[in-house]
């Protein structure tokens, strides 16, 4: 029994092209329907928040002519509790009023022991987070009242933020 070498293995017939442009059919008119089909169908509005005089008229300015701002010496700190590589360089100020600066000067090293103390607590992944800032700063401002009293501290400005 010879085997004829003029003879070739049949190709086979599958239909491979076929079979793939189906497939990319079917995904494309899928995808086009899902977006189709579960988009609302009324107009998303968006709020558009224009000034107006009454509205104007009527916001209460933060400052007032009686406050003033103590500047607190600089508060520097380690982050994070492994080997600490990273540390935290920050400025405040005291916001009140004129006749209660002697009072935030006086209380100085107590108020920069409550913000240590407050500051030492926070991780590393809480200053990643874009709304730590505004929690953080009402913290501050929370010691601040407990140290100095509600009717002497208005408030903490961090003038300087430096995080390495």
């Amino acid at each position: 029994m010879a085997e004829k070498p003029d003879q070739q293995p049949k190709a086979k017939t599958g239909g491979g092209v076929f079979a793939i442009i189906t497939l990319a059919v079917a995904a494309a008119a899928s995808s086009f329907a899902t977006v189709y089909l579960l988009t609302p169908s009324a107009a998303i509005a968006v709020a558009v928040c224009k000034p107006d005089d009454q509205t104007m008229a009527q916001s209460k300015p933060q400052i007032s002519p009686d406050q003033t701002y103590v500047e607190l010496s600089e508060v520097m700190i380690t982050i994070g509790s492994a080997p600490a590589t990273r540390y935290l360089k920050m400025s405040l100020s005291i916001v009140t009023e004129k006749d209660g600066v002697s009072t935030v000067k006086a209380a100085e090293p107590v108020l920069i022991d409550a913000f240590v103390n407050y500051l030492r607590s926070v991780e590393l992944s809480d200053f990643e987070d874009p709304g730590f800032y505004a929690r953080m700063r009402q913290q501050l401002a929370r010691r601040s009242e407990l140290v100095l009293g509600g009717g002497v501290s208005d408030g903490v400005l961090i003038t300087e933020f430096l995080l390495r």
